[in-house]
């Protein structure tokens, strides 16, 4: 019986195996079916991360942060978790995609979560070298310069609002002529000098070289016309899914609550509806999708768990 399953190695899951095993817990199993680090291992530039002075990459970023976190105990299982489920003493199952399976007193969920593409002609090929996904990461590279924001929700225009702060202007592209967001946010957007709003169209294309993004081709939905924006900056925000389906059992319902869009519904000590089992990171609600914010998650989930699993334990 493990003490604590950790499932997913990104930044939340790995501070969650340092802070278990070095607060106490011995058998901890973190299941990371790659080598750890997370998504952000693919962000080409970092520079927003407390006490690293120089602009690094994701992968720099991470590189030691194996060895710190396993230096108390932790251990690596390179398996893919199909599902968690609770067993009738209150443990739980850790299902694996081979066959097997695990039991432990108590799991953390730390599986992040996948911004949706929009499709687009270049967009996989110039993704973090001038198309992003996140605002607040990489929104300062374009300061002073024009950059294009393509969605329609809420995330698109609250970001298009951040960015605003810093670019010299924003293109804002939607495939409609309304918006999903609040009206209140419509209502900001409208009202900002440096945000132009590009209705009822979709990008086609974007271009660049070796260096990065040069700019965006979009087309106009109803007239055909094609457009050229010469921006060196793409963000695309049209959707993020969280990575839940450990969580779905074999009746198609989920371990704990979930909200509508299938974030796991967590207090501030990260534990959810089901005693025992916490999240962590992107796959939480209200997560603000920042390494610096994961890694504190995954802290506190740990902290939680040590509590729970001593008391357990008796």
């Amino acid at each position: 019986m493990l003490d604590l399953a950790i499932v997913g190695g990104g930044p939340a899951g790995l501070t969650a195996g340092l802070y278990a095993t070095r607060g106490g817990l011995k058998e901890v199993v973190m299941f990371e079916r790659g080598m750890p680090g997370g998504a952000i291992t693919q962000s080409s530039e970092v520079e927003n991360y407390p006490g690293i002075a120089e602009v690094v990459s994701g992968m720099e970023l991470m590189e030691n942060w194996p060895k710190q976190c396993m230096r108390f105990g932790l251990k690596h299982e390179m398996a893919e978790v199909s599902r968690v489920t609770r067993n009738d003493d209150g443990t739980f199952g850790v299902h694996l995609s081979n066959g097997e399976r695990q039991d432990a007193y108590a799991v953390i969920v730390a599986t992040g979560g996948t911004p949706r593409r929009a499709g687009f002609k270049g967009e996989e090929d110039f993704l973090g070298r001038g198309v992003s996904t996140c605002a607040t990461c990489d929104g300062f590279f374009y300061k002073d310069k024009e950059v294009a924001v393509i969605g329609g929700g809420d995330t698109a225009l609250e970001e298009a609002l951040y960015l605003a702060k810093i670019c010299k202007k924003v293109y804002l592209i939607h495939r409609r002529d309304k918006f999903r967001a609040a009206p209140s946010t419509v209502e900001r957007v409208k009202a900002t000098p440096n945000i132009e709003m590009i209705l009822n169209c979709v990008p086609e294309e974007v271009y660049g070289d070796q260096m990065g993004v040069q700019g965006l081709k979009i087309k106009n939905r109803e007239t055909g016309e094609t457009i050229d924006l010469k921006v060196p900056g793409v963000f695309v925000f049209v959707g993020y899914d969280v990575n839940n389906g450990v969580l779905k059992q074999e009746d198609g319902s989920f371990l704990c609550e979930v909200n509508e869009w299938g974030q796991v519904v967590v207090d501030l000590s990260m534990c959810t509806s089901v005693p025992g089992l916490y999240a962590a990171g992107d796959v939480r609600i209200e997560a603000a999708k920042q390494v610096v914010c994961a890694a504190g998650d995954g802290a506190t989930a740990a902290l939680k768990a040590i509590e729970y699993v001593e008391e357990k334990k008796g």
